[in-house]
């Protein structure tokens, strides 16, 4: 008798970069499970990169640089401590180098950002999860992660040209936290806590849980995977609150 042929299953379509950008942001399960087979990082580092150095340029035109100086100055405990003479000299140095400064992070802030991020949770999903994977691939779940930015950059941009020159606040310039609803002479610690509490960082690890999950579906089951992002998140709070309360 003749063997009926069985035919082949038909081979999954790889979402194309493009895709992976906006399907991170809204289907992230689908299209973290297509960045663990085929690893890619190019296109969402050099989006976070233009957008990034985009913010930058939009700080330099929006913020009064000598102002913003003096005002940092005279938050520090030790301004009591100097002259006049001082103070402008700090200013006046401040106000030169800050631009340069601003592009500098602008340019290498989100790939050493993820680098840095990517390496921690790789360390930590394969040590306390089990999650046995490369750096690539740890590095590809981060960088699309970060895709957040898409929101946040675009965000930050509209209010410092929404608001008037010199105004914006820096330290907390979209007041997607918890640190928008304290009074300015909170303690610099109390600030840094809820600071921590942003909507954007949230999304951030939920993407990045969801990306990590994907690598071992069987060892990361459940809260599991969403414990350990958040867990590596707060212990860098706690680093972050610790050392504001020191040297407030």
């Amino acid at each position: 008798m003749a063997t009926i042929p069985v035919p082949a299953p038909e081979a999954q379509v790889s979402i194309s970069p493009f895709g992976r950008v906006l399907g991170v942001l809204f289907s992230p399960g689908k299209t973290f499970e297509d960045i663990v087979k085929k690893p890619s990082w190019m296109l969402p580092i050099v989006l976070t990169t233009i957008l990034s150095i985009a913010v930058s340029f939009s700080i330099d035109q929006r913020i009064n640089w000598r102002e913003f100086m003096s005002q940092q100055i005279e938050k520090n405990p030790r301004a009591a401590q100097m002259s006049a003479e001082q103070k402008q000299q700090q200013i006046e140095g401040g106000a030169k180098f800050s631009p340069a400064f601003t592009y500098g992070i602008g340019l290498l802030g989100p790939i050493l950002g993820a680098l840095v991020v990517s390496l921690v949770m790789w360390g930590a999903y394969s040590l306390l999860g089990g999650a046995s994977t490369n750096f690539g691939t740890a590095f590809s779940i981060t960088s699309h992660a970060f895709l957040t930015g898409l929101i946040s950059s675009p965000l930050f941009i509209l209010i410092l040209y929404l608001k008037p020159y010199g105004t914006a606040d820096l330290e907390n310039p979209i007041a997607a936290n918890l640190a928008a609803f304290l009074p300015d002479d909170s303690a610099k610690w109390l600030v840094a806590l809820c600071k921590s509490f942003d909507i954007f960082t949230f999304w951030t690890l939920i993407l990045l849980a969801i990306g990590f999950a994907t690598v071992n579906p069987k060892k990361l089951k459940g809260s599991k995977t969403y414990t350990i992002a958040f867990g590596v998140w707060a212990a860098f709070v706690a680093c972050r609150v610790g050392w504001a309360f020191i040297f407030s």
